[in-house]
């Protein structure tokens, strides 16, 4: 985060107020249990599910999955920026805001300005583009041969780029400066040679949710190869977080109650062409969870619309794959398929809107395509192959956050595999973290339905409850470790151990401390959520720990053991390593021993 406001200063600023007392002047509160509830801001609803938590000074609405601290919440709802939502809370406690006077506000203005420069270059191209389509009888040609009307390459400031290497001289006659490169305009090739990115190409402006051009898109007309070209990653453009055609979907989106997400440019296009304005696509890549995520604070359904052919179903996969992270209860995604060798774009052409639109109407929700494509080639009729799906289903369904909706599928899978869904439950988080103590679940009633969740999000839920227990980890034990959850769990620890976080903090101000590392403050923020819901929370936090630590030594263990016998099928090991081999089956056979005396 850049900011010019000292990190201890935000960290103590959300340790004296209180959360319930600055959403309570703006909303009105209704205490239940130990929160506070009222309707979500955010999103239209009749029945509050918006929950701010007193103790853990933190706030997050079950049905829309918006969640933050006090001072997220005043960015949201007054629309003010960082600075100005730390000032209005600063003042509300009656402390003065210190600000750093080194490099910092600098740096922030000169990458503001930058940004700045980099936008005007990519008006100045889009308008040359559009100027230079109009004087190009081979490119307007095409795009009439595609069935493109003059509205709607106005209305989507479609352009052409000339068959130059470098058309863009033109226009800026620093044709080195290297903010042209950063921008994804140019190509910098060895020997100090520069050319165009995007040569012989109809451009598709690619917009950011305000409407300002922050990257190109480029059909090549003809047969040449790549098809459709992207701008790089750059400072205003991530493909990850872009949509195109978001910007002039979006009234279209809130007023149909849908969103349909298809594969392609022209795809968008021709369909808002054809009456369909609620249109959007990803840029080359399956949808991810940050698109899911945008447009659900939109709409509570999302459409996927593939084509008929194996790319297209390969595509569905990977985004059912990402989407279930960012399902929210009350909202449905669905996914339809076109008929083979059919797109959008051919087949709104060939059949029309009406018939395009009823296509939409026999898609599959989520929970079905998940279900169904998980069993379609499986002998469920067996032992093995009923096993084989709930193998396949845990990982899958450890991702999902919305409880209901995972209840549900839990259900649909235990009629499957003709199984009680306590004992479905118990198997999957087998399956998903093999070990894993038995113990914890024989604690819980049979009848309750317990989250599916990894070892490294037990761990990161139970230190976020009780950071105190930071200190009880045995050094080294999270280090080897890949699991998101797991490294934002040391990074936690290691922040207690050195004095950089008081555990007695709110939990809002113990993830401020990690503002200026991002893929902590993901995982810190999406556990924290979670555990508005009291159930999510441990009635033995010693006893939760210690199976815990139990657990991750054991996969620890089995870990290298695993990769020392892959190595003897090969090779010999050495007398070290053979010695080393025998050394950890015997320390896993006592653990395992000793977890069985103490159970």
């Amino acid at each position: 985060m850049a900011t010019t406001i000292p990190q201890a200063f935000i960290e103590t600023l959300l340790s004296r107020i209180d959360i319930v007392d600055v959403i309570g002047r703006r909303l009105k509160l209704k205490k239940s249990g130990v929160n506070y509830f009222a309707c979500c801001p955010f999103h239209s609803e009749k029945t509050p599910s918006f929950s701010v938590s007193p103790a853990k000074q933190f706030y997050y609405c079950f049905g829309c999955g918006a969640h933050g601290t006090a001072i997220t919440f005043l960015m949201e709802y007054e629309g003010l920026s960082f600075t100005a939502a730390v000032e209005a809370l600063a003042s509300e406690a009656g402390l003065t805001v210190p600000h750093e006077h080194a490099a910092n506000p600098a740096e922030v203005a000169r990458q503001k300005s930058r940004n700045e420069q980099l936008r005007h270059l990519l008006e100045k191209a889009a308008h040359f583009y559009q100027q230079t389509l109009t004087q190009s009888p081979k490119a307007l040609d095409y795009l009439k041969a595609r069935g493109l009307t003059e509205s709607a390459i106005r209305h989507f400031g479609l352009g052409y780029a000339p068959d130059q290497w470098q058309a863009l001289a033109a226009i800026f006659p620093h044709y080195q400066d290297p903010l042209l490169s950063e921008a994804g305009l140019v190509i910098d090739h060895e020997g100090g040679k520069r050319y165009d990115r995007f040569r012989d190409r109809i451009i598709f402006p690619i917009h950011d949710r305000h409407g300002q051009v922050i990257a190109f898109g480029g059909r090549v007309i003809g047969s040449g190869e790549p098809k459709y070209l992207n701008s790089p990653e750059t400072p205003l453009f991530s493909k990850g977080h872009t949509l195109y055609g978001l910007a002039l979907a979006r009234d279209a989106i809130r007023s149909s109650h849908h969103a349909i997400v298809v594969e392609g440019y022209m795809d968008v296009v021709t369909l808002w062409q054809h009456g369909i304005a609620n249109a959007v696509a990803v840029l080359g890549t399956a949808a991810t969870a940050h698109h899911v995520r945008t447009l659900l604070a939109l709409t509570d359904e999302v459409i996927f619309c593939f084509d008929g052919d194996a790319a297209g179903r390969q595509a569905a996969w990977r985004t059912c794959e990402r989407s279930l992270e960012a399902l929210k209860e009350g909202t449905t995604i669905r996914f339809a398929f076109l008929p083979l060798d059919e797109d959008p774009d051919s087949f709104v052409r060939r059949h029309g809107r009406e018939a395009f639109t009823a296509s939409l109407k026999t898609s599959q929700t989520l929970s079905q395509y998940l279900i169904d494509s998980l069993t379609k080639e499986l002998p469920l009729e067996t032992a093995e192959g009923r096993a084989r799906l709930i193998h396949l289903a845990a990982p899958l369904l450890a991702k999902i956050t919305a409880k209901q909706l995972r209840q549900q599928i839990e259900a649909e899978l235990a009629s499957r595999v003709r199984l009680p869904v306590a004992q479905i439950t118990a198997s999957a988080i087998s399956q998903s973290a093999p070990s894993a103590p038995a113990p914890a679940a024989r604690r819980q009633p049979a009848t309750t339905s317990r989250p599916l969740v990894t070892l490294g999000t037990r761990m990161l839920r139970l230190l976020l409850t009780h950071p105190t227990l930071a200190a009880q980890v045995p050094a080294g034990l999270l280090e080897q470790t890949t699991d998101p959850d797991l490294l934002a769990a040391q990074r936690l620890i290691d922040a207690i151990d050195h004095g950089e976080i008081v555990p007695t903090l709110p939990l809002a101000a113990i993830i401020s401390h990690f503002a200026d590392q991002p893929a902590v403050v993901e995982r810190l923020q999406a556990q924290a959520a979670t555990l508005m819901d009291e159930a999510m929370t441990s009635d033995d936090p010693q006893t939760e720990l210690r199976d815990l630590i139990h657990a991750l030594t054991l996969h620890t263990l089995q870990q290298e053991i695993e990769e020392l016998l892959a190595k003897s099928r090969t090779q010999v090991l050495s007398p070290e390593e053979q010695q080393r081999l025998a050394s950890l089956i015997r320390e896993r056979q006592l653990r395992r021993q000793n977890r069985q005396f103490l159970a």
